[in-house]
């Protein structure tokens, strides 16, 4: 069965969490100006694009992204669809029974664009906090959403989500593309740069239909 990438293309210009270093990719040595080889330098944050928070993004004393066991990043996952324009809730999720090890992937409105190509902005679907306790409570290993974050922008309600979350072990994996992808189970590998001491890092994401 065909593998999904379910990854967003880093590439100058993208859009980043206001604040972050930009993405930049630059040329050091050209072969058309007569060196030897091609060689790229990169300059960006931990997380821009599709890339995994570790709990050290907002714990004090929380594991690194480099200490995530690999048996959370490959095997099943649901993708759930979300019909809320603003937020995932803990009402919503009660239907969908989740359950101890899940890994589970949030589809909302923000797959209806292509949010990867436009500028940031500011209302895209979140996860709400009380959401946040409810997959916690649930034992889930891993929760991803397709934008740039689980928590909104603004307020003190995103740091509450992320701390729900990450305080209670629960991996976060952010910036999926899910346009070409229907609600249903899957086969996830995603495997974050390993980066030793790191709160987040870049990820590249596939799915396949279980």
């Amino acid at each position: 069965m065909k593998w999904i990438d379910i990854s967003v293309s880093l590439r100058n210009g993208m859009p980043v969490w206001p604040g972050d270093r930009p993405f930049e990719i630059s040329r050091d040595c050209d072969i058309s100006l007569g060196d030897a080889a091609n060689l790229s330098s990169l300059s960006t944050t931990a997380h821009v694009g599709t890339h995994m928070d570790a709990p050290l993004h907002f714990v004090a004393g929380g594991a690194s992204i480099d200490r995530i066991p690999i048996d959370v990043l490959i095997g099943p996952a649901r993708v759930i669809e979300i019909a809320d324009p603003q937020l995932v809730r803990a009402r919503d999720l009660e239907a969908h029974a989740l359950r101890p090890g899940e890994r589970i992937l949030f589809k909302t409105r923000n797959s209806s664009r292509d949010w990867a190509s436009e500028e940031f902005t500011g209302d895209f679907v979140s996860i709400a906090p009380d959401a946040a306790r409810h997959i916690a409570a649930r034992g889930v290993s891993l929760v991803g959403i397709d934008y740039l974050s689980v928590g909104a922008y603004g307020g003190k309600e995103g740091a509450e989500t992320h701390r729900a979350l990450l305080g209670a072990g629960v991996w976060i994996l952010e910036g999926l593309d899910l346009r070409e992808v229907e609600p249903g189970g899957y086969e996830l590998i995603c495997l974050p740069l390993k980066i030793a001491g790191a709160d987040g890092a870049p990820a590249r994401a596939v799915l396949r239909s279980r």
